[in-house]
């Protein structure tokens, strides 16, 4: 399984050679390697950004892709190349298009602690944490004249145990040769505003919001239509309660203020 990479919209219309380097060529020296040591079974983890911003929702599959960010450039030049590699071997692939992964271990054993000096490019969620726990003076909230129902951008929150559990299920069903695709989302969009509210009510924290201009590189919406996923790998998201993900997420960063530093491992 393929999962290694840099992930940060924003981050990757600054700085778009990393990100060309660090997905796209990193994806074919592994491609490589596998050859070369006769592995043929992969994994790979894409993004809901190789589609830009298409005319209609939901996204499906065969949703024509027109990444509009270095990130969705390079995911999808990787995808490309994978798909290639396939045609003339016997590579048995399976591509995952994640949606928007927020969330924590239920267990309360892992969750989201990202680096100090990767905070300004945060997920919304990290960053609404952050401003709950007073780490930060408050919520920053880039973009509010997107034309969606509330001016907000949307997108697909979709829980990392339910994540896991569809590489799983991908891995149980994979191929004996070929690529296959799937979209891995819930299914319904959720506005900023509406992530923001259901932050503050999980927290109990009247979080401080400030409205700025757009974030570059971002689009107004994006949500999945996951019916493919459901229909050949009996797979289907669970956790569809944002304040609830959202809860239990907050509980694990409450005992781990420090992130990892402050685990007793």
């Amino acid at each position: 399984m393929h999962f290694a990479a840099v992930a940060y919209v924003e981050e990757s219309v600054e700085e778009p050679l990393r990100y060309y380097k660090n997905i796209t060529s990193n994806t074919l020296i592994l491609l490589e390697a596998m050859k070369k040591h006769n592995v043929k079974k992969l994994i790979y983890s894409s993004t809901c950004a190789t589609y830009g911003e298409p005319d209609k929702m939901p996204i499906t599959e065969e949703t024509p892709q027109k990444p509009i960010n270095p990130y969705g450039k390079a995911k999808k030049m990787s995808e490309d190349i994978i798909k290639d590699h396939a045609k003339t071997t016997d590579l048995a692939a399976t591509i995952l298009r994640y949606f928007n992964v927020i969330g924590s271990d239920p267990k309360g054993i892992l969750g989201e602690a990202p680096p100090p000096e990767f905070r300004q490019h945060g997920r919304i969620s990290s960053a609404c944490f952050d401003a709950a726990l007073k780490i930060t003076p408050g919520l920053k909230v880039k973009g509010t004249d997107y034309k969606t129902k509330d001016g907000t951008c949307i997108r697909d929150y979709i829980h990392v145990t339910d994540l896991v559990d569809a590489h799983v299920k991908a891995l149980e069903k994979l191929r004996s040769s070929g690529v296959s695709i799937y979209n891995v989302g819930t299914g319904e969009g959720k506005s900023v505003k509406e992530f923001v509210d259901a932050c503050k009510a999980a927290t109990g924290v009247n979080i401080p919001v400030t409205y700025l201009g757009r974030r570059p590189g971002d689009y107004a919406e994006v949500w999945s239509d996951p019916t493919k996923i459901k229909v050949e790998l009996n797979w289907s998201a669970t956790y569809l309660d944002l304040k609830e993900t959202l809860a239990m997420a907050w509980k694990w960063q409450q005992a781990h203020p420090k992130g990892y530093q402050s685990a007793a491992l």
